[in-house]
């Protein structure tokens, strides 16, 4: 399944090269569903993927797609992670796809050959990713040969708000439950473009109504993607 496509990019920032090739300052949104969090009993059963500029536009078409897993696999979730994805309906697109996890991986890998700078490694963002780039060393060694080292966590930005930019952190926009690759990207990128433009600025100058502001301008930009 592919998503937000290039007639729904958000163009709301100017491009600001300073110089780099566009395609080289891309980042790449990845999320993944699982059936735990260890990738050597776990496996992935839902991948999202999108990608974006240097300011956050989405760019093009996404992917996202549920993959299978056998019955032996899906018996290792605990009772938490299997009540979270019978409430989210991943449970039964699980047993009905034919998707592979390679057939995942080779997608993903075609969206960046698409957008990013094809002698560059690409830098992996989202939200708390440790874990989905543990899973995507251990399933799909291309794609991650295919991402920078470093990696842009919008939890490491939440944590530091918290403590320094407080008045933007209680206003930082509401997430859904979820629970599906595809939204979590979304609200990702939301965020991030939330504490670009309520954080990255002078603490000074920030007041609790520019906050404000900056959550509902950030929360129409990502709206129409939910």
């Amino acid at each position: 399944m592919t998503t937000a496509n290039s007639e729904n990019s958000a163009p709301h920032h100017a491009a600001s090269t300073n110089g780099i090739p566009a395609k080289s300052n891309r980042l790449v949104w990845i999320d993944l569903e699982m059936t735990g969090l260890d990738p050597k009993q776990h496996v992935i059963v839902e991948v999202a993927a999108l990608v974006t500029d240097a300011n956050l536009n989405i760019l093009g078409d996404g992917y996202s797609a549920v993959i299978h897993a056998s019955a032996e696999e899906l018996a290792k979730m605990d009772e938490v992670v299997v009540r979270m994805h019978q409430a989210s309906g991943l449970d039964k697109e699980i047993a009905e796809s034919t998707t592979s996890i390679g057939e995942a991986e080779h997608a993903v890998l075609d969206l960046i050959a698409q957008h990013c700078e094809e002698d560059w490694t690409v830098p992996l963002a989202g939200n708390s990713i440790a874990t989905d780039r543990r899973f995507i060393q251990e399933y799909m060694p291309k794609l991650d040969q295919r991402l920078h080292y470093r990696m842009v966590d919008v939890s490491t930005i939440k944590e530091l708000s918290r403590r320094w930019f407080p008045r933007a952190y209680f206003q930082q926009p509401d997430k859904g439950q979820a629970h599906r690759a595809l939204a979590d990207i979304v609200e990702s990128i939301r965020e991030l473009d939330y504490y670009r433009r309520a954080v990255f600025v002078d603490p000074d100058e920030l007041s609790s109504n520019d906050a404000a502001r900056a959550k509902d301008d950030a929360t129409a930009t990502y709206q129409r993607f939910l």
